[in-house]
């Protein structure tokens, strides 16, 4: 799986490694992110302008805790509950989203301060868009 640097959307004077590191792991997902056309074949226009906007976003921050706290912003970052602990959520065009987890290299932080783990996650694993509530 290799790093993805959110192509036209990037910030490509940051360095990898020294901003948010994003993997994709979807073939099909990875091929609509890499292709504007593409992306907006499969999602349209609207959903590929909102897509962009938060990969650049994501690809500019530090760690997660850029967007803390929970579900403010545009962005509506916030960590999914029951079964699907562990994912993230960052708002698309209504009612999608764009789910990732943290990446493997993320440390393991035990306690209960979540800002603290949001700041150790420096790299994610974009997982797919879908509509979380439907």
């Amino acid at each position: 799986m290799l790093p993805y640097a959110c192509g036209t959307v990037s910030a490509p004077w940051l360095p990898f490694g020294e901003r948010m590191d994003i993997y994709v792991s979807d073939n099909n997902l990875r091929r609509a992110i890499e292709d504007e056309g593409a992306c907006k074949r499969q999602y349209g226009a609207d959903m590929t302008k909102k897509l962009m906007l938060r990969l650049a976003a994501l690809r500019a921050a530090e760690s997660l805790a850029d967007f803390w706290p929970p579900k403010s912003g545009p962005e509506r970052c916030h960590e999914l509950k029951g079964d699907r602990e562990g994912t993230f959520s960052v708002d698309l065009k209504q009612p999608y989203r764009l789910l990732f987890k943290p990446g493997a290299a993320t440390p393991r932080l035990g306690g209960s301060d979540e800002q603290e783990r949001w700041k150790a996650i420096t790299s994610i694993d974009i997982l797919t868009i879908e509509d979380t509530h439907g």
